[in-house]
């Protein structure tokens, strides 16, 4: 068995035994079972954002394989991103543009503006922003991310 595969079992492990507990904790504190998934992968993600760059991508096709959901594709797709490099990840993210789940999902355009910035097209990059802050329900994230989008105007 190669260490790849027992990483991946034990991250299948671990997921499986404790991630009903954590998201039901995480709703109990938040009280939206959505965000208390999400912080979960999140912090899924801080975890394996600890291993080299392209273990990282690795390991989120494993949590991709227990846990299929468009945000986890989502958080895959930053995963390859950051491993392989932002087109890698931004094909992956173009792929879910016509998931319904994810349609108004602010993060969804806010992923692919931070993607599209890191290759240069900071224009492009803005009008994603403006759709992630138009898409957000938290006032204080919609003004970050047009204070984002407004620092990219005109590079």
């Amino acid at each position: 068995m190669t260490a790849a595969t027992e990483t991946h079992r034990a991250i299948d492990a671990v997921w499986r035994i404790e991630s009903a507990r954590l998201i039901a904790g995480l709703a109990r504190t938040v009280r939206d079972v959505g965000l208390a998934e999400e912080l979960a992968q999140d912090a899924l993600l801080a975890a394996l954002e600890q291993w080299p760059g392209e273990r990282i991508a690795a390991h989120y096709d494993a949590l991709a394989v227990l846990a299929r959901s468009p945000v986890v594709e989502l958080n895959r797709a930053v995963a390859v991103g950051m491993a392989f490099g932002p087109e890698a990840g931004l094909d992956l993210v173009d792929q879910l543009t016509s998931e319904p789940a994810l349609e108004a999902y602010h993060l969804l355009p806010s992923v692919r503006a931070d993607l599209i910035a890191k290759l240069g097209r900071f224009d492009k990059a803005r009008e994603e922003l403006e759709r992630a802050a138009s898409l957000t329900r938290n006032e204080r994230e919609r003004q970050l991310l047009l204070e984002r989008a407004r620092a990219w105007a005109g590079r």
